[in-house]
């Protein structure tokens, strides 16, 4: 299960090179973090997606990324 303060710190420390992203699975999103972690453009995202964690209620993050199917 991945945790909400775990991503959102992600995101403001390691997020120029989107480790938040490969933690939440999105595993394409990230490596065009790292393709473009030279130009700052992931960073200045990655403070954005920061504040979008830091403000997003744990019920929208658990049904966003910690939904698990079971079907």
């Amino acid at each position: 299960m991945k945790s909400k303060f775990t991503t959102s710190m992600f995101a403001l420390f390691l997020g120029g090179l989107g480790i938040h992203r490969f933690y939440l699975g999105q595993n394409k999103l990230g490596v065009f973090y790292l393709l473009f972690c030279w130009t700052f453009i992931p960073a200045l995202i990655s403070v954005y997606d920061f504040f979008v964690f830091t403000f997003m209620s744990e019920d929208n993050f658990n049904y966003k990324y910690n939904l698990q199917s079971g079907f």
